[in-house]
């Protein structure tokens, strides 16, 4: 199990279910699952970008991504429907844990004039979605090797039924959120 599970199971639910005050133990929030997204316009004339974007992902996250494809076509764009222009994972369980300590904790820190997250980013419904605009601030990532700095959407998906609830999760798992709006 790994180290933020093990203190979510331990601590934060006896937490949260005071401080929420909720009568069952089932009630209390919990990450359900990390979607990290990785899209690429570029790879509508070069088909490599989105294989160096996949690689890229596989080292950050320890499992290979899947292709994601247009849904419509758009004229303007030059984009057909069905064309490769995406790539994402879907973390869940043991790698979600061990993916949410490591932003937590190294990843964060090292993005450039860190102040904390914006509590602006929740989307009604208890779900977090955060964009940085570089990989490299993962230690996975051998700057010497990459090409082109790409940026990534990250979305945190709670069972939280409201923003303030996932707030309070997120805040005491560790997400250094800012003071200012």
């Amino acid at each position: 199990m790994s180290r933020l599970h093990e203190k979510y199971k331990n601590e934060i639910v006896e937490e949260l279910q005071k401080e929420l005050s909720l009568e069952n133990k089932m009630a209390v929030p919990k990450v359900v699952k990390v979607v990290i997204n990785i899209g690429s316009g570029e790879a509508l004339q070069n088909i490599k970008v989105l294989d160096s974007a996949k690689k890229e992902l596989s080292l950050i996250t320890g499992q290979w991504p899947a292709v994601g494809r247009a849904k419509k076509s758009i004229s303007s764009f030059k984009l057909r429907k069905g064309n490769p222009i995406a790539c994402y994972i879907t973390l869940r369980g043991k790698r979600m844990y061990e993916f949410l300590d490591r932003f937590f904790n190294i990843v964060l820190p090292r993005v450039r004039d860190f102040r904390g997250v914006p509590m602006r980013s929740f989307d009604g419904r208890g779900n977090y979605t955060l964009g940085l605009k570089d990989q490299l601030v993962f230690p996975e990532i051998d700057y010497t090797k990459v090409e082109k700095s790409r940026g990534m959407n990250i979305t945190i998906v709670t069972s939280a039924r409201t923003d303030e609830m996932s707030r309070i999760l997120l805040k005491k798992l560790g997400m250094p959120f800012s003071e200012a709006l």
